[in-house]
């Protein structure tokens, strides 16, 4: 069996029905100067239970494609988010 990309982040939206959208941060070094930068990319997730909240860090797997856009599955909430 193949093991599966887990790729962790934060939830920035969380107004769709049985679904979320998670961005997830990498670090890239420029190809010229060498400066290190920060990249974001927003991945929809689907979440069955409605249990990711908005500011939460969420575990995500690798699923087969559910709709247009959503390919990823949210295994778990590695963090919630602290309510000020």
């Amino acid at each position: 069996m193949v093991k599966k990309r887990e790729i962790i982040g934060v939830v920035v939206r969380d107004k769709l029905e049985k679904g979320v959208v998670v961005s997830v941060e990498r670090r890239v070094r420029d190809a010229v100067y060498g400066k290190i930068q920060r990249r974001t990319t927003n991945f929809m997730a689907h979440d069955e239970a409605n249990a990711a909240k908005v500011g939460d860090r969420v575990a995500m797997v690798e699923s087969r494609p559910l709709s247009r856009q959503k390919r990823f599955v949210i295994s778990r909430v590695v963090e919630k988010a602290r309510i000020v």
